[in-house]
């Protein structure tokens, strides 16, 4: 009981300041690139998100950070690319959650320890208030695994689609 009032008063009094806090919007803007640039050299598709607290009925319903990362990589239609090979890395400020949730194809190609080793890697940088770094991190890991798993058609014929908005939603 305690344990839930004390997270239900942590995410009543983290606002979405807390967002623009941990990422200006030259931070948005660079990580905007980098996924850009990543989605080049592969076919996946990546997204961010990141929220300051879990909406009322969420908490209302204890749901856990990994509820609403679900729920996320389905509102923003994550799971829908053509080669079902879309991430979305979420952050939860209120709780300092991480979660990444992959699509089938991409999930099946990467073993369990190497996901957790990508939160393990994000984790420090965000206790430090570092978001934007860890975030790169994100980026960074994936867009080796995307190209390997999932390289770019060298073809000069290729025509990249861009199937999902390279932006970081906020919330």
């Amino acid at each position: 009981m305690t344990h839930t009032l004390l997270r239900t008063l942590r995410h009543l009094a983290t606002g979405r300041r807390a967002v623009k806090r941990a990422l200006d919007a030259t931070a948005l803007q660079r990580l905007q690139q980098a996924i850009t640039a990543s989605e080049q050299g592969h076919d996946g598709q990546i997204r961010l998100c990141v929220e300051a607290a879990l909406p009322w009925r969420y908490l209302r319903g204890r749901a856990s950070p990994r509820d609403r990362a679900l729920t996320m990589f389905a509102k923003l239609r994550v799971w829908d690319t053509e080669r079902n090979n879309g991430v979305l890395v979420y952050l939860l400020l209120a709780d300092r959650a991480i979660e990444v949730v992959a699509d089938r194809a991409l999930h099946r190609r990467i073993a369990p320890a190497d996901w957790q080793t990508l939160v393990e890697a994000m984790r420090g940088p965000l206790h430090e208030g570092r978001h934007e770094q860890a975030l790169q991190t994100a980026v960074a890991t994936l867009d080796g695994w995307l190209r390997q798993h999932f390289p770019a058609d060298p073809s000069p014929a290729r025509t990249r689609d861009n199937e999902l908005p390279d932006q970081v939603e906020l919330g």
